[in-house]
């Protein structure tokens, strides 16, 4: 027991590492039942849980399992009916992804939902009447009912046992599919004067603890001799369909004929052995051996369907025929594309490479009706990456470039391999955040003015002005002038003014340098050049 405990272990230690896990659970668990531990099984802390957007996505529009932020375990999120969910399969098996948005990683969780004996076997018909004739020779053989049990394994069917008296025993042969099919077997010799019916109970049972069971009656009349058995044209009938054929549409037609004539001589159909789905898609003709179609076909769901269509005559001997029914596949389902995480914004200094979005897609359909290509606008600097199965994932290209397009909407499109082909997209949006990564820039490389001596102080003598290309805080300018004695900047506006009246005679020009710096640091340099005007301001002297 140890030995296999530590094998399970490393089992799931294996499977976590290549992206994968593996759990079992019964069907019909309350909702919020521990399916397993997935932090432990993937080492994830339980506070990164939170904090990495980790989430549960199931296949379908069914949200079967959701993760249980408290203590990491995958729990059930609905409850689970094995035969509901998986009622053409033997093995069920439902999967979903572990969605690590922080990290932009996935893993694959498969769930085996196991049976329980929650469904005793059942007749379509708790009643049936045969008719057999008083001069049929003992060892003759007459199919019964076939019960269904929709459980498996041990559970589901097992044994038949038939009750009644000395003129009946019960032999089970195996049909084509290693099913059970229980017969009626003509003991002792018939009497109709003596005894002209004959009432017997079929009983069906199951393996389960403690055992399930269903039972069905049958009256058997006793007719008059009939010695011609009805025979069909064909042992088998084959017939291809596409699965969008219209309700209602012929697929095939029976025949069988019986040498006899009178009511012994009349042939009628019925299904034999048929699956409860087929009995919803397929109706037959009792009396032209015509087999219609109902309901919908579906080649995702089941692309064959086998039946056992039985001709019986008015005496009640009959010929067994197989109807197989190929489902053949339209392109009907266009491709799913989910983006599964996807940034809203990415730095412009991002990296080629960088992945901003992670796809999945798929299509039910078949062959080349189910090849998906996927592709992204030409214009845009980004590529489709294959990551695994199905996922893709969106990286850039090459470096962007805030300046020239400061925003993406990015279509996905997928297509498949039909003819016409069908189509699906999805729209990214991606907003590019701006890096310092251009100076500021100044108007002129080189600023003149000319100011009257004796002015007032204050007065406006030039504006400079420098622009940047960046966004935010990194295009915010401001100035500073080398010459702060005489002259004042405005270091938002750029205005320089005077702080006082200027002297001609004492200097006629003045030189500076003034300095634009942005909000990231990067800086630029102009010149500036004031010449003072002269004014009679001085009188002649002797």
């Amino acid at each position: 027991r140890q030995r296999a405990l530590l094998w399970a272990v490393l089992l799931a230690a294996w499977q976590a590492a290549w992206g994968q896990l593996r759990y079992s659970v019964p069907e019909e668990m309350p909702k919020g039942s521990v399916v397993g531990d997935v932090a432990k099984d993937l080492g994830l802390q339980l506070p990164a849980l939170r904090d990495r957007g980790v989430r549960v996505v199931s296949e379908g529009r069914t949200q079967y399992f959701s993760l249980h932020g408290k203590t990491g375990h995958l729990v059930t999120a609905e409850r689970i009916d094995r035969e509901q969910l998986c009622r053409l399969v033997e093995k069920c098996v439902l999967r979903c992804e572990l969605i690590v948005e922080g990290e932009m990683k996935f893993y694959e969780i498969e769930v085996k939902i196991t049976d329980i004996n929650d469904n005793a076997p059942s007749f379509k018909e708790i009643k049936r009447e045969r008719r057999i004739n008083e001069m049929t020779a003992p060892g003759s053989r007459f199919p019964l009912p076939v019960a269904h049990d929709p459980d498996v394994g041990r559970n589901s069917l097992q044994s038949y046992e038939l009750s009644g008296d000395e003129h009946f025993s019960l032999a089970v042969q195996a049909g084509p599919g290693g099913d059970q099919r229980p017969e009626l077997v003509l003991a002792k010799a018939l009497d109709r004067e003596e005894a002209a019916f004959h009432e017997l109970v079929l009983r069906a049972m199951d393996g389960g603890d403690p055992a399930r069971t269903g039972t069905a009656r049958i009256r058997v009349t006793v007719l008059d001799a009939n010695d011609n058995a009805p025979v069909f044209s064909q042992a088998e009938y084959t017939v291809r369909v596409p699965e969008d054929v219209p309700v209602g549409s012929l697929l095939v037609t029976v025949t069988a004929t019986d040498a006899d004539e009178g009511l012994n001589g009349h042939v009628k159909y019925n299904f034999h052995s048929i699956s409860d789905r087929a009995s919803e898609l397929f109706s037959l003709d009792s009396e032209t051996g015509e087999i219609t179609l109902k309901d919908n076909l579906d080649f995702e769901e089941m692309s064959l369907h086998e039946l056992e269509v039985q001709a019986h005559d008015g005496g009640e001997l009959s010929d067994e025929t197989k109807v197989s029914i190929t489902v053949i596949d339209v392109n009907d389902n266009a491709p799913e594309l989910t983006v599964s995480s996807s940034l809203s914004e990415i730095s412009e200094d991002s990296p080629s490479g960088t992945v901003v979005a992670l796809l999945h897609v798929q299509d039910r359909d078949s062959g080349a009706n189910g090849e998906v290509r996927c592709s992204l606008d030409r214009d845009v600097p980004f590529r489709l990456q294959s990551s695994h199965g199905n996922y893709y994932s969106v990286v850039t290209a090459r470096e962007l470039d805030r300046e020239q397009v400061p925003e993406y909407n990015v279509t996905v499109r997928a297509a498949d391999g039909g003819s016409p082909a069908l189509r699906s997209s999805a729209v990214l949006s991606l907003r590019v955040l701006d890096v310092n990564d251009n100076a500021p820039v100044f108007s002129q490389e080189r600023y003149s003015a000319r100011v009257a001596e004796n002015n007032a102080a204050g007065a406006l003598v030039l504006r400079v002005r420098a622009t940047d290309a960046d966004w935010g805080q990194n295009a915010r300018v401001r100035y500073r002038l080398s010459e702060g004695r005489l002259f004042t900047l405005d270091p938002r506006t750029g205005d320089v003014k005077v702080t006082g009246p200027l002297d001609y005679e004492e200097r006629k020009y003045y030189e500076a340098s003034v300095e634009g710096k942005d909000g990231g640091g990067l800086t630029a340099h102009a010149k500036v050049h004031i010449d003072i005007i002269d004014v009679n301001d001085n009188a002649p002297t002797i």
